[in-house]
């Protein structure tokens, strides 16, 4: 499989409209679960609150390929890390815009922590070669 740049519009946008996103990563036993995302730039980005081993950043980590689900659909996945600080800075101001209820505040500060910055993952979408 070969990774993308982007999602297609239509997709990025249908993202764009949930509080949160269903996903697995890699290819094996795990089932799809909801976490919390942003979108900077155009581009899809998680990070885990959490660094279990049977967790999904490790699992990522080991196997960087899963999929989201959008609607009725599976869209396949790859993971790209982010290493830059200017912009897991954006990833921090945009996870504490979307994330800013009364509720939600406390989680969103916590996902802006060092633990949680490093584990910044963009999510590209991945595509079978054309022959």
């Amino acid at each position: 499989m070969k990774a993308n740049r982007h999602f297609p519009d239509d997709l990025l946008a249908g993202v764009q409209k949930s509080s949160g996103l269903r996903i697995r990563a890699g290819t094996g036993a795990h089932r799809f679960i909801g976490i919390w995302f942003v979108i900077v730039d155009g581009r899809v980005l998680i990070r885990s609150w959490s660094l279990k081993p049977e967790g999904w950043y490790r699992t990522f980590l080991t196997e960087p390929r899963g999929a989201i689900q959008v609607g009725k659909s599976e869209i396949p996945v790859g993971i790209k890390p982010i290493r830059s600080e200017r912009f897991r800075s954006a990833v921090d101001r945009a996870y504490l815009a979307k994330y800013n209820s009364k509720g939600a505040i406390k989680y969103a500060k916590d996902l802006c922590k060092p633990k949680s910055r490093a584990t910044t993952l963009e999510l590209v979408p991945l595509s079978e070669p054309k022959p």
